[in-house]
């Protein structure tokens, strides 16, 4: 008897309240520590206008941007194939794309000394959007180990 497939168990995030944008959403999810949703919602707006302000471009505009150019196509991943371990390449999928994006811009915004963290991740945006800074340097990095270790690719397949 075959055995019972599981449903699909991925929530659904509504868009957020200004820009009605999902998108929007993910990155004050991310940014939200402890449960402070409306202080996470006020960093990441007024980080938004500042970086639209500074580029002269809509601040929806600038974070699809800066997400779509720091998104990995490829990684490496762990696998185990005859008592070694191999670093695989692997094309990234849909939502990881924007999970790894978000978290590197967010990261690299943290790690930044000084400022207040919304012009910190307001710089890193639109360093991102004009696809230099730290976090293009993460995809960067990325993309060289799965260049590095392309010989191993075929036990992507098994």
């Amino acid at each position: 008897m075959p055995r019972k497939t599981t449903k699909s168990l991925k929530r659904i995030i509504p868009a957020d309240t200004k820009y009605q944008n999902v998108l929007v959403q993910k990155t004050i999810n991310k940014v939200m520590k402890d449960g402070k949703k409306r202080l996470a919602e006020n960093l990441v707006y007024s980080a938004m206008e500042s970086a639209a302000a500074k580029s002269k471009k809509e601040p929806v505009e600038i974070l699809e941007l800066a997400v779509k150019n720091v998104s990995p196509a490829v990684m490496v991943k762990s696998k185990r194939i005859g008592g070694a371990n191999y670093q695989v390449p692997m094309e990234v999928r849909g939502d990881r794309k924007t999970h790894y994006a978000l978290i590197w811009i967010l990261d690299s915004a943290r790690s930044k000394n000084g400022k207040s963290f919304d012009q910190k991740l307001s710089a890193e945006l639109i360093a991102a959007a004009n696809g230099e800074g730290e976090a293009m340097k993460k995809k960067q990095d990325a993309h060289q180990m799965a260049e590095a270790n392309k010989a191993f690719a075929h036990f992507a397949r098994s």
